[in-house]
């Protein structure tokens, strides 16, 4: 079975890490309300529940 003739150094072993870094999240504005949010994701503005632009949960203080 192979092994290696040498042990691998820290700093080499660390540089195959390097490729992996944290990304902003991807942010979109909904036409109906103006407010940014994730896509696919539900988001609260003014204490309703929206979806895809749609009211999906409205709160019971805005009624």
């Amino acid at each position: 079975m192979a092994h290696p003739k040498r042990k691998t150094s820290k700093s080499r072993r660390d540089k195959r890490r390097t490729h992996y870094k944290a990304e902003r999240p991807t942010l979109t504005v909904c036409k109906e309300t103006g407010a940014v949010h994730v896509p696919h994701k539900a988001y609260e503005v003014d204490g309703n529940l929206y979806y895809n632009g749609k009211l999906i949960v409205e709160s019971a203080t805005a009624v």
